[in-house]
């Protein structure tokens, strides 16, 4: 029998055309199954339920994030937000209701991650940000967490020197500086220790004395301010956990009062009327744990996601609260600084 050649040739034309179609059909499937997929994810954050409303805020980074990975709320995406508003003890209930939802992943910070880890072996935890994940046991180690939690690591403990020469350097005079921290839960009071003694190393190599105070409550804010006070304190710094975040604005209202410049770890925090701060850019840290949730929902187990520490710091002044307190900051810390509010 002969065979036409021209028939040949379309044949292998519809063939490759087969070949071609399947080739491609096979990500448009991928993606029309992901596109098809609602995620639900938890967020449990130790810090206030106004972070959520505020886009300055490094939630509203976390989100974006997640929306430049795809991912709509409403759409494809859920987010189940729980706020402890600062209060602490409430954060072993609001783990266990995020538990209860079957959420794929937590994702939260700081003192949110022991209750989550206590609620959970088995839900993936992301952590935005946290003082030290491998001195608390939060992971084994950085290249290799180990467990369900996974994320990224503050170096603030690192940080502390930077801070206080920069701080030396805007306020030369300054011979007494108050440190506000916050008594922790045991299991996080190891590191707060750990910060404390590094603060009094940096202090003591700029040649000044440093008054520690710990707070539980906000109760307890102006007992701290009359004890800087009467010690003469010159300059205040504010540790970022999460007692102290919620409530910046309150502290920020009784430094003004006492006439105290303060150096914030967090430099957005600047703009509620702290004088400076250096610190890594938050906003890029979570937009950071939006691509931790990204994997992790298309399968990497949080074991095998190394913990990644900041890239990006800031050091960010005030001249508007510098003037307010009648303070001169030096041209050349101003042209150092990443932000200037004027």
């Amino acid at each position: 029998m002969r065979v036409d050649p021209g028939h040949r040739v379309i044949e292998r034309r519809t063939f490759l055309g087969v070949i071609a179609g399947g080739l491609l059909a096979a990500p448009l499937a991928a993606e029309a199954q992901r596109a098809g997929t609602t995620y639900k994810i938890g967020y449990l954050s130790p810090g206030p339920a106004a972070d959520q409303l505020n886009p300055a805020s490094a939630v509203s980074a976390f989100r974006q994030g997640l929306r430049d990975l795809g991912y709509v709320e409403g759409q494809n995406l859920v987010i189940e937000w729980r706020y402890a508003d600062g209060e602490t003890d409430r954060l072993s209930s609001l783990a266990a209701e995020l538990v209860r939802l079957k959420v794929a992943i937590i994702v939260t910070w700081g003192p949110g991650i022991p209750p989550a880890r206590s609620a959970t072996t088995t839900i993936p935890i992301v952590m935005a940000s946290t003082l030290d994940a491998v001195s608390t046991g939060f992971v084994d180690s950085l290249g290799r967490p180990g467990g369900n939690v996974t994320g990224l690591t503050l170096i603030s403990i690192d940080l502390m020197a930077k801070r206080l020469e920069l701080l030396r350097a805007a306020l030369p005079g300054v011979h007494r500086l108050a440190l506000l921290t916050e008594q922790t839960r045991p299991e996080t009071q190891r590191v707060f220790e750990r910060f404390e003694n590094a603060a009094e190393a940096a202090a003591k190599s700029v040649g000044i004395s440093l008054q520690v105070l710990r707070v539980h409550d906000p109760l307890e804010f102006d007992a701290a301010f009359s004890a800087m006070a009467r010690q003469r304190a010159g300059a205040l710094y504010v540790a970022e956990t999460a007692l102290l975040v919620t409530h910046n604005i309150r502290i920020v209202e009784l430094a003004r009062r006492h006439h105290l410049p303060i150096m914030f770890a967090i430099p957005r925090l600047v703009e509620t009327g702290g004088l400076m701060a250096y610190g890594p850019d938050s906003r890029d840290m979570y937009r950071r744990a939006a691509i931790y949730v990204d994997k992790i929902l298309k399968g990497a187990k949080p074991a095998d996601l190394p913990v990644e520490q900041p890239t990006k710091f800031e050091l960010v002044i005030n001249l508007k609260t510098a003037k307010a307190l009648g303070l001169t900051i030096p041209q050349s810390l101003l042209q150092r600084a990443d932000q200037v509010i004027e």
